[in-house]
């Protein structure tokens, strides 16, 4: 059924309707974007950035830490019988204080885990979406110079995870090439970076 209504979709958007004259490509899109230079230095930039963003949180803990142990020593000297009723009460209030301030840098402390989370993960998301977009306009320019019809990603998965494309003999595959061609304009970097082994 799904087949089917695929087939119907191809032939509505202008596709040739001679299996014959339909030339088809494929390309590994996973490959080309873990092997294109930019996505290996937005990466590595990423890592970066969450490697400070773990730093400023551990300086944060670090410090509630310290409040919370001041937090234990007042309230320690507000019980202790040995000191004034005076000096008791004067602990209690300074143990009240240091309490809402150790509340409030736990509080901080989530707020910080969840503000920084959603800004590295929606970084992520744009760098990979114009990385993607870079990769399609040169496989498009590609792809119409080659003549091909169609050009299906052999990494892609269907709903249920199973793959796409079910068979393929690599005759028009078009991922090294394109690779190759991405990386022509790399600056100078280590052999990952430019997908070379």
């Amino acid at each position: 059924m799904m087949a089917a209504a695929f087939v119907l979709g191809l032939c509505s958007i202008g596709f040739p309707a001679n299996a014959a004259d339909l030339k088809i490509a494929t390309v590994d899109l996973q490959k080309v974007f873990e092997k294109y230079y930019k996505t290996v230095r937005s990466t590595t930039a990423l890592k970066q950035e969450a490697a400070d963003m773990q730093k400023e949180r551990q300086d944060m803990i670090d410090a509630a830490k310290k409040q919370d142990s001041e937090l234990q020593k007042l309230m320690e000297k507000a019980d202790d019988q040995a000191v004034s009723d005076q000096e008791r009460a004067k602990s209690k209030k300074a143990a009240a204080e240091k309490l809402t301030e150790v509340q409030t840098a736990e509080q901080y402390i989530k707020k910080y885990d969840n503000i920084s989370g959603a800004k590295l993960r929606e970084k992520e998301r744009q760098r990979r979406d114009e990385i993607v977009k870079e990769i399609r306009t040169v496989l498009e320019a590609d792809a119409k110079a080659g003549g091909y019809t169609l050009v299906l990603d052999v990494s892609g998965e269907s709903a249920n995870m199973a793959p796409v494309v079910l068979y393929s003999n690599g005759a028009n595959d078009l991922t090294d090439n394109l690779i190759k061609e991405l990386n022509a304009g790399a600056p100078s970097a280590p052999a990952e970076a430019t997908g070379a082994k």
